[in-house]
């Protein structure tokens, strides 16, 4: 062998182990960049419930609805004053026996300890006799994630559903109760051209100042991870109206997608807001596993939790990814209800008190919690 030929040899060799160490780390096998790991804690889940008591008087019809008896799910989360607030999705028993044909409205709940909580007799948000009838009659709105800003007004992004296109939207509040709805996320940006695309699951990124996440800027800009059955992502200046970032063929640009063989074969969709930490930037995320070419030792459909790693410095660079879940249904609350394949669909995300608290529905039915206690360290 030549001189020329051994160089090439060791260079290609070397390529390949390279490329090989690439993609270990973004499998994930090196995942000290994680969030966790999550416990549930015995005999408080789920810790919100259907009630059939609570009622409503409907702006909709103008009649009175028990507006949380059929569900309670899919929760955001937020600390303020020393306690957890709790916005969830509920569904009352109008409409079709099925997924997505209830009337939603967000309920708000509160907890001294994270765990045990108290709710209002009526919603918060709901589908009103407003500038937004329109995208919200009659199926609701849906699936909230909440974020402080620098200024401490709170941003909710939500699911508009009037049962022809979801559309993400924002919402705005000082004090969690009054909401200013501000319409589609992408109304006003690139003339409208994405107001017809279904969005949905808005997380917008954070950085922890105690017990709060506020939306941080990342090169001057705000940025949102969003959508299902990929993640896209879009940067705003005000937290209010989106852009959309985009590929070099002016199609929305994909920073998370469905891996065959894996527990996220199916869907991928986002979950919390996302937290700026010392390893980067993190995201947890909603994963759908597929019957055909997914994981095999988990349900068809199953919704399970994932995380993944970008660049601190560039937003939609990914570095790393679980190749596991982190969380999944393993309780029977979280496969009894609408969804019997089960469900851990995480949405909410705090710190408290020295340990983060996961908010997720359950079988789309109830919200449960799970928790982190950072002092602990993580089994080795």
């Amino acid at each position: 062998m030549t001189a020329l030929m051994q160089c090439l040899a060791v260079r290609a060799m070397l390529a390949s182990f390279l490329a090989a160490a690439a993609a270990h780390q973004l499998c994930g096998q090196a995942h000290d960049w994680m969030l966790g790991p999550f416990e549930k804690p015995k005999g408080v889940n789920p810790v919100i419930t259907p009630n059939s008591v609570s009622t409503f008087l409907s702006p909709m019809n103008d009649s009175v609805v028990r507006w949380e008896q059929h569900a309670t799910f899919n929760p955001a989360a937020v600390v303020r004053n020393g306690k957890v607030y709790v916005l969830y999705r509920a569904e009352d028993a109008s409409g079709e026996l099925k997924i997505g044909h209830h009337t939603s409205r967000l309920g708000l709940a509160e907890s001294v300890d994270g765990l045990r909580f108290t709710r209002r007799s009526t919603p918060v948000l709901y589908p009103d006799k407003d500038a937004q009838s329109t995208y919200e009659w009659t199926g609701g709105v849906e699936d909230p994630r909440v974020v402080m800003s620098e200024d401490g007004m709170y941003v909710l992004t939500y699911t508009q559903w009037n049962r022809d296109i979801p559309r993400l939207a924002v919402a705005t509040s000082r004090d969690l109760v009054s909401w200013t709805k501000h319409g589609p996320a992408f109304a006003k940006t690139d003339s409208a051209k994405y107001l017809k695309m279904e969005s949905k699951s808005g997380a917008i990124l954070t950085r922890v100042e105690g017990d709060r996440l506020i939306a941080t800027r990342v090169n001057g800009k705000y940025w949102m991870y969003f959508n299902v059955p990929e993640i896209l992502i879009a940067t705003s200046e005000n937290l209010v109206d989106w852009t959309v970032l985009e590929d070099v063929n002016g199609k929305p640009l994909r920073v998370v997608s469905p891996r065959p063989g894996y527990f996220d074969s199916w869907l991928v969709e986002a979950g919390p807001p996302a937290v700026l930490t010392p390893r980067g930037i993190v995201l947890i995320y909603n994963a759908g596993n597929s019957e055909q070419y997914g994981d095999p030792s988990l349900p068809h459909r199953v919704y399970t939790g994932g995380q993944a790693l970008f660049d601190p410095q560039n937003p939609v660079k990914l570095v790393a990814r679980l190749p596991e879940p982190f969380i999944k249904p393993t309780e029977s609350y979280e496969r009894t209800g609408q969804y019997v394949e089960g469900t851990t669909f995480v949405e909410g995300l705090v710190p408290f008190n020295g340990r983060w608290y996961l908010y997720y529905g359950t079988a789309d039915s109830r919200v449960g919690v799970a928790v982190w206690n950072p002092r602990r360290g993580r089994p080795r």
